[in-house]
């Protein structure tokens, strides 16, 4: 499956190596972590929601698109959800393509497209203080420059 929700970790090794074949001449791989620091404080976890079902769908919907866009030969999209301690993964995006350029442009908009898109719900830990975080309009503005390509 290309794209899959899950509370536990995922090997990016493993991952990238679905993507092999002999037509691909690039594979570009994106992983986030949660950072430790935001700013001036000290995050400890952050707890992940989503909505089982609607989000499955939305992202592959956002695949959907990148393929419409871009000559990809697969794409992997693996989010986790639940409680994740400061440094573990959170997200890994990889695209193969025949050619770099597609890969890149693909991997990275699939990226900003489930910052803003996707069901995901976050909320981060510091210390006894849980904050919900609010979207920020950087990825508003990261999302808005796909449509003028």
């Amino acid at each position: 499956m290309a794209v899959r929700v899950q509370q536990e970790d995922f090997d990016v090794g493993v991952e990238s190596r679905t993507l092999q074949g002999p037509a691909v001449g690039a594979i570009a791989l994106f992983v986030g972590t949660v950072r430790s620091l935001r700013g001036d404080d000290s995050i400890t976890a952050m707890t992940l929601e989503h909505y089982p079902g609607m989000t499955e769908t939305e992202i592959s919907r956002i695949e959907d698109e990148a393929r419409s866009r871009w000559p990809l030969l697969e794409v992997r999209v693996v989010h986790r959800v639940g409680r994740l301690l400061a440094g573990e993964q959170i997200v890994m995006v990889a695209v193969s393509s025949a050619h770099r350029q597609a890969a890149f442009d693909a991997a990275q908009y699939i990226m900003d497209f489930l910052k803003t898109d996707a069901p995901f719900w976050k909320a981060e830990e510091r210390g006894d203080q849980v904050d919900w975080v609010e979207a920020r309009q950087s990825d508003s503005d990261a999302h808005a420059k796909w449509q003028l390509k």
